[in-house]
Order: C-alpha cells, then sequence, then structure tokens
C-alpha cells in the first residue's frame, strides 16, 4: 500500500467520523425537537451554521499548528 493510499484511506475515515457526528450529535437533535415538517427542516438548516463554526474553528488550529511548528518541536 503506498503511502498516498494510506492518506487517502486516514481522510476518507476522519471524514465518515466526523459526518457520523454531526448527525448524531447535532442534526438528530435537532430534527427530533419539533413535531411540523417545516420546523424541522428549518432547525436542520440552522445545524449548518453549527457546522461551518466547527469546521471554522478547526481550521484555525490546524493553522495555529501550522504556524508555531517550528516552536512546538
Amino acid at each position: 500500500m503506498s503511502n498516498a493510499t494510506v492518506t487517502y484511506l486516514v481522510a476518507g475515515g476522519c471524514g465518515a467520523l466526523a459526518l457520523g457526528a454531526y448527525v448524531g450529535l447535532i442534526l438528530a437533535p435537532a430534527w427530533t425537537s419539533y413535531s411540523a415538517v417545516w420546523q424541522r427542516l428549518a432547525a436542520a438548516f440552522l445545524t449548518v451554521y453549527v457546522l461551518v463554526a466547527v469546521v471554522g474553528l478547526g481550521a484555525l488550529a490546524g493553522a495555529g499548528v501550522v504556524w508555531f511548528w517550528d516552536s512546538l518541536n
């Protein structure tokens, strides 16, 4: 197995885990909190903002690690 294949497998596994966490921990509780279909759709749409915020925090943390990598070693 080449290094690229391992990288793709790890990235795919992490993506699947993150998607499962989003659906199980954010989207499902928002969906089940309401009974009307339009309320459920609105809640599901608003969870996208939570997803964007979490991805943004992860990107900032990753950028911080890259920026300070020399001083961390």
